[in-house]
């Protein structure tokens, strides 16, 4: 029999507290002995008043073993003439749904523009140090997806779209710490999550599913509302029974393509703004009541407040993390956050974003399903516009947190953690207006909320764009093929069902079983 306790002690006691067993005899009024063990499967942190709570779930195993951690997958090597189901994208929609394709008996073949994990670090060093954009191989593109070099954060909202615990179990599988089955909010960090991208790649292989990299869908042939034939590359042809396009919520030659094709998209609400940064003993002191505990990790915030019927809220906030240059082409300018599993550098950014829905976009087309998209590029390019060097710069527009919110070009800037250098500006006037109005209404409120926040001390960047996909690919909701065409399956961020690694992971979950499912 399994039951469960949870324990509230100060997190100074954390360490060398031991006595979950007799809590749990306690609780169940049953001897000690018939108590085998307990196994914690979750922790957080309470820090809502000054004295810092831990709080702890323990399993409690009665007259039964403590259960061991086994593997959730158990991939089989696939028969040569197993069915077949195409891929494109190898971010965690994409992979996962080869992981289950592969448990239900089906090769995936995995088709991703970028490179792999540890070629396309090469880039992103040169993206960092000297600006330049492959427009291939990026933060967003390549093995791995947005994620991978963006933090691995694992917490989703997404709780009712699928199993959480799942995509959990088997990322520790293949190399994530136990800690993300226990953590409030788990988080694999950029340097370790590259390793478990490759571990994953390399158990398709072994399984007989293929996996190819500088692989670009260029074309579709659609016969009577069925695809036949994707070509990559501008060359390559490749018979199709069934297709997931998990491509990513940047790939915007997608969303172009699937317009050219009279293939159904709409346009999608997304959020936009900038990112900000402050040092991480500021946050610490905020949220900690100045509590300098060495016991307790970089503090996090999360913010969300209401102007003008917009909500406006912090995106991906990274503790002791990194402002990273996120742009998929030249001639634009995209920031993003991540941080190390450590979490250990001496700044803290989120993005602060504002609601975009049809009456912001309405400029570019009331019917036009590129819409919220054009929106987005436009400001991007305004981005890049503003350090006034018309080459393949990086350089970032930034300004001073107060300077925002007063609507004042800042003299000159704190440091900042974004590498490949910034430019005093006003922010203000490179978003559109009205969503610069909401964020300086937002940040006045914010510093109320939170004091000392709002400081001149801190920096905001732009553009934080890439929030979620301005695309959304229309499906079924029973059968997720597309409302068109049966065999092609939108899925994950890209395609608008998705915020995340883990929810994207969970779509390419239920496509896998959905399409596993189907006569051939």
């Amino acid at each position: 029999m399994i039951e469960y306790i949870d324990i509230r002690l100060p997190i100074e006691e954390e360490a060398n507290f031991s006595k979950s067993k007799e809590i749990a005899s306690d609780k169940f009024g049953i001897p000690l002995n018939r108590i085998y063990g307990t196994k914690l499967i979750k922790r957080s942190i309470d820090a809502r008043s000054k004295r810092i709570i831990v709080q702890l779930r323990f399993q409690v195993f009665i007259d039964e073993p403590v259960q061991e951690y086994k593997d959730t997958l158990s991939l089989t090597i696939l028969p040569s003439n197993a069915k077949v189901v195409h891929i494109i994208g190898a971010g965690p929609a994409g992979l996962f749904a080869a992981l289950q394709l592969i448990e239900k008996g089906i090769k995936p073949i995995l088709f991703e523009r970028g490179k792999d994990v540890r070629q396309r670090r090469r880039d992103l060093a040169k993206l960092n140090r000297e600006g330049i954009v492959n427009p291939e191989s990026n933060y967003c593109f390549g093995e791995g997806g947005a994620g991978t070099y963006s933090d691995g954060k694992l917490y989703t909202r997404s709780k009712k779209r699928g199993d959480v615990n799942y995509i959990l179990s088997v990322l520790r599988q293949f190399g994530a710490d136990e800690s993300i089955e226990i953590e409030a909010h788990p988080h694999i960090g950029t340097n370790k999550l590259p390793n478990i991208i490759v571990t994953i790649r390399e158990a398709i292989i072994h399984a007989g599913g293929e996996v190819h990299f500088g692989s670009k869908l260029t074309d579709l042939l659609i016969e009577k509302n069925k695809l036949v034939e994707i070509e990559i590359n501008n060359s390559e042809k490749h018979e199709i029974d069934n297709l997931i396009l998990a491509t990513g919520h940047s790939a915007r030659d997608i969303f172009e393509l699937l317009h050219q094709k009279n293939i159904a998209i709409e346009a999608k609400p997304f959020a936009l703004g900038v990112r900000v940064e402050h040092s991480q003993e500021l946050i610490n002191k905020v949220q900690y009541h100045n509590n300098n505990n060495e016991l307790l990790p970089p503090a996090s915030y999360k913010l969300v407040t209401q102007v003008e019927n917009h909500g406006v809220y912090s995106f991906c906030m990274c503790p002791g993390g990194i402002i990273a240059p996120c742009a998929t082409d030249n001639g634009e300018i995209v920031t993003n956050g991540w941080s190390p599993s450590r979490r250990n550098n001496p700044y803290a950014n989120s993005g602060i974003v504002v609601e975009v829905n049809a009456e912001d976009w309405q400029k570019f087309g009331k019917d036009n399903p590129l819409a919220a998209l054009e929106l987005q590029r436009e400001v991007e390019k305004k981005a890049f516009a503003a350090n006034n060097r018309g080459d393949k710069g990086q350089i970032a527009p930034a300004q001073r947190l107060k300077d925002f919110t007063e609507g004042k070009l800042s003299e000159d800037l704190p440091k900042c953690s974004y590498q490949p250098g910034l430019k005093t500006s006003r922010l203000d006037e490179i978003l559109p207006k009205q969503i610069a109005i909401k964020l300086q209404k937002a940040f006045i409120d914010f510093g109320k909320k939170m004091r000392g926040y709002l400081t001149n001390d801190a920096i905001i960047v732009g553009v934080e764009s890439r929030t979620s996909s301005p695309v959304k690919i229309p499906r079924d909701p029973i059968d997720l093929n597309h409302t068109q065409i049966k065999n092609l399956y939108p899925c994950g961020e890209g395609a608008g069902y998705a915020g995340g690694i883990v929810s994207a992971a969970i779509d390419g979950v239920k496509i896998a079983d959905t399409i596993s499912l189907k006569p051939y």
